[in-house]
């Protein structure tokens, strides 16, 4: 049977990439900013651990300035939340986003995008960018949070899918590119499961190979998980595989079939790092490291969890 696949979302264009800003909420998202302050002792926030007991040299010279923080797309409701918070701490810091796949991100940064930090989902972009790149700042990489691939669908779908084992039986499915870590971690755990034949990088199994190895089923191919998330939730698609943190916001809208095992994909670890960037001065640099200082202290945990994030990680 032919293969059928498609470049956007099933029977429907593709929303635009996500770019977001610190003082741009998602729409979607449950901020939780509030509910942290009445747990913690005597409303402090997020980042009051004993590092930020020091006077930092972005505290030391109280200057406005701008870091731009690449995330992969699947980070952005989270940010968002942790963004506000941390301008409470630092309101002289103005945090821009661009949110997207972490191939894109990389890409980007190659290309000369100025970039302060980058938030991958994915350690191979992080090692490409550290070790092949010799862009990450020594010292700064950190490992944050793991992630759990899920296959999803609306509740009143009517799909026969109950997983992956049986994803073929699905009318259409929405998946990410190789080059896109969830695209990527979906393939390796369909090789495992027998789905599809080994390959040597399974990042480079193209989605005709895989709708061929599935019967011929119709796939939407997909740049970043949130525009995956978008073609199942608006129904475009029937089934389509995200990360469980996706499907943090609409709980009314998906059914989660399958939280795919780590046998089959491996764990999914986010790492931070701060980029060579030329163009910022000492102020800049500052505030990248603090941010992400902020970004992988305690406090911050909390956050992630309430966003379905696994911060058990090393």
């Amino acid at each position: 049977m032919a293969s059928l696949v498609s470049l956007s979302a099933c029977g429907a264009s593709a929303p635009a990439e996500t770019t977001a800003s610190a003082s741009t909420e998602s729409g979607n998202a449950k901020t939780t900013a509030e509910s942290i302050k009445e747990e913690t002792a005597e409303g402090t926030v997020a980042g009051t651990d004993a590092a930020s007991a020091k006077k930092t040299a972005l505290e030391e010279s109280g200057e406005p300035t701008e870091i731009q923080v690449f995330i992969a797309a699947s980070l952005n409701t989270v940010m968002q939340d942790l963004a506000k918070q941390y301008n409470e701490l630092h309101p002289e810091v103005t945090i821009t986003f661009n949110a997207d796949s972490s191939g894109k991100l990389l890409t980007q940064i190659e290309e000369g995008y100025a970039c302060d930090v980058f938030f991958s989902a994915s350690q191979k972009q992080m090692n490409t960018l550290d070790e092949e790149d010799h862009l990450v700042v020594e010292g700064t990489r950190k490992n944050v949070v793991n992630n759990q691939v899920c296959v999803i669908t609306t509740k009143d779908s009517g799909t026969k899918v109950t997983g992956l084992k049986n994803i073929a039986e699905a009318s259409s499915i929405a998946l990410a590119d190789g080059s896109v870590p969830v695209g990527k971690y979906t393939r390796q755990a369909m090789v495992k499961a027998g789905l599809l034949p080994e390959a040597e990088d399974v990042s480079k199994i193209t989605t005709e190979e895989v709708s061929e190895a599935l019967g011929g089923v119709e796939i939407s191919e997909q740049s970043n998980v949130s525009k995956v998330l978008a073609a199942v939730t608006e129904g475009s698609c029937e089934v389509g595989t995200t990360y469980y943190s996706d499907t943090y916001g609409y709980e009314d809208q998906v059914v989660i079939l399958e939280k795919i095992p780590y046998e089959l994909t491996g764990n999914v670890i986010y790492p931070i790092a701060e980029v060579q960037n030329d163009e910022a001065d000492e102020t800049e640099q500052a505030a990248a490291r603090d941010f992400i200082d902020f970004v992988t202290s305690e406090d911050a945990k909390a956050i992630f969890q309430q966003y379905y994030f696994d911060t058990d990680v090393e």
